[in-house]
C-alpha cells in the first residue's frame, strides 16, 4: 500500500525500530550526497528514488522534514565544489575545474536553495572573499609572468557570477577583463 506523504512508500505506519532504521538510512544517503560528483542534486533525487520507489530500497514514506539532512548535504557539497574552483592552491591541479564551472555550480546552488528556502548567506560571503582573492592573485601572477591565466570563462560569465554573489562590476579588479577567454 503506498504511503500518504509527498513521496510514496510502502509503509504508512512506522514502528520505532523502522524510525531508527529510517534515520540511519537517511544519514547514509546524506553521506553519499556529500561524496557525490559534480551535480549533487542528481545524487539527491537518486536518494529520494531509492528511499521511496526503488524495489531494492526501503520504500519509506518520506515527509518533508526527513529531507532536511539530504538538502543540507546538497548545499555542503555545492559549497565544497564551488570553493574548490576559487581556491588559489588548486590552479594547475587536476581537481581544478575553473571559474566557468564555479559559475554554473553557483547558479545550481542558488536555484536549489531558493526552491527550499535554505539560507546560503555564509557560503555567499565565503565565495565572495575567495573570488576576490583569486582574481587579485591571478592578476599579480599574470603581470609578473609567473604563470598564464587559468580563467576559463568569458568576462560576461565572470560578471554574471559576481552579480549572482551580490557584487557589482566595480567590485572586480579593473584588469580582470583581460584575463577572461573570448567565449
Amino acid at each position: 500500500m503506498p504511503g500518504k506523504g509527498p513521496w510514496p512508500g510502502k509503509d504508512s505506519g512506522l514502528s520505532p525500530q523502522v524510525t531508527d532504521d529510517k534515520k540511519h538510512i537517511l544519514s547514509e544517503e546524506a553521506l553519499l550526497i556529500l561524496n557525490s560528483g559534480e551535480v549533487p542534486e542528481v545524487a539527491y533525487y537518486g536518494s529520494i528514488h531509492y528511499l521511496t520507489e526503488d524495489p531494492e530500497g526501503p520504500c519509506f514514506n518520506i515527509e518533508p522534514q526527513d529531507l532536511t539532512s539530504l538538502e543540507e548535504a546538497v548545499v555542503r557539497r555545492y559549497r565544497t565544489i564551488i570553493l574548490r574552483d576559487v581556491t588559489l592552491g588548486n590552479r594547475g591541479k587536476s581537481i581544478y575545474r575553473g571559474l566557468k564551472r564555479c559559475a554554473a555550480n553557483w547558479k545550481r546552488l542558488v536555484n536549489f536553495s531558493d526552491k527550499r528556502s535554505i539560507d546560503i548567506f555564509s557560503i555567499r560571503k565565503e565565495v565572495i572573499e575567495a573570488l576576490k582573492d583569486f582574481l587579485s592573485q591571478e592578476i599579480v601572477d599574470l603581470s609578473s609572468g609567473k604563470r598564464k591565466t587559468c580563467i576559463n570563462c568569458s568576462y560576461s560569465v565572470l560578471t554574471e557570477l559576481a552579480y549572482g554573489l551580490g557584487l557589482s562590476r566595480n567590485d572586480l579588479p579593473a584588469r580582470v577583463k583581460m584575463l577572461c577567454t573570448a567565449k
